[in-house]
């Protein structure tokens, strides 16, 4: 298998998985099932209109906008994070806010049209394709995993009694994965542009740690907060 190929499969593959966090939040959450395709129909025209401008993008004017990500990044974990506790704790007072925390995790957000322009520019490369049927491939993709994965999990709540606070643990989860990714992958490029192999020495090799050791006591002392609050 060449390496075009096992590209194009890994940006799809990436694709499905956005797709079915996307549909987490849409299965978990109680609205109906008109608006779960109204959401899943967002993502299908967006991938249009990053389909349609691939070819003007260059890569360089995408790097010099991804640089400004990692605050993106930062302030998309925090809202997940927020919205995760809040859903959970109002979920335990009598309340379902469910219908409107689900958007922190479903709507478009910063990381989602990133990967959105990065797809579509890599596979138009790849596959050589216009824009505008690499739009639609991607679009498609997204679609059918939103909207295959929100009634997957909306049984799966069902058949398993799960609630809204299941959401919230979630999106807890997801919070600190990304605020994860946004302290460890620049303490990691750093190194590899330092040429170091080993992380157990020097200064760079304990950044990464501190940063993993930092997001798990934050997600402990996040869970002691929730619980004394509740």
């Amino acid at each position: 298998m060449d390496s075009a190929t096992l590209t194009v499969i890994g940006i799809m593959i990436g694709i499905l998985i956005f797709g079915i966090k996307t549909g987490l939040g849409c299965g978990f959450s109680n609205i109906t099932a008109r608006e779960v395709f109204t959401i899943a129909g967002s993502y299908f025209f967006l991938a249009l209109l990053f389909g349609s401008i691939a070819d003007r993008l260059s890569m360089d004017a995408f790097e010099r906008l991804s640089s400004m990500g990692m605050g993106l990044h930062v302030f998309v974990s925090f809202i997940l994070i927020w919205a995760g506790i809040y859903t959970q704790k109002k979920w335990n007072s009598g309340k379902d806010v469910s219908r409107h925390t689900f958007l922190a995790i479903s709507m478009p957000c910063p990381v989602c049209l990133g990967a959105f322009a990065v797809s579509c520019m890599l596979l138009s490369e790849r596959l050589n394709f216009s824009g505008l049927k690499i739009g639609l491939i991607v679009g498609a993709a997204f679609f059918i995993a939103v909207v295959a994965s929100s009634f997957l999990f909306r049984l799966g709540k069902t058949r398993f009694e799960k609630t809204p606070e299941t959401m919230g643990s979630v999106m807890v989860l997801l919070g600190i994965y990304y605020l994860l990714g946004a302290l460890l992958i620049p303490a990691y490029m750093q190194t590899k542009q330092m040429n170091l192999v080993s992380i157990g020495g020097g200064e760079t090799g304990i950044v990464p740690l501190m940063a993993l050791g930092g997001v798990v006591l934050a997600g402990f002392f996040l869970d002691r907060i929730r619980r004394h609050d509740l």
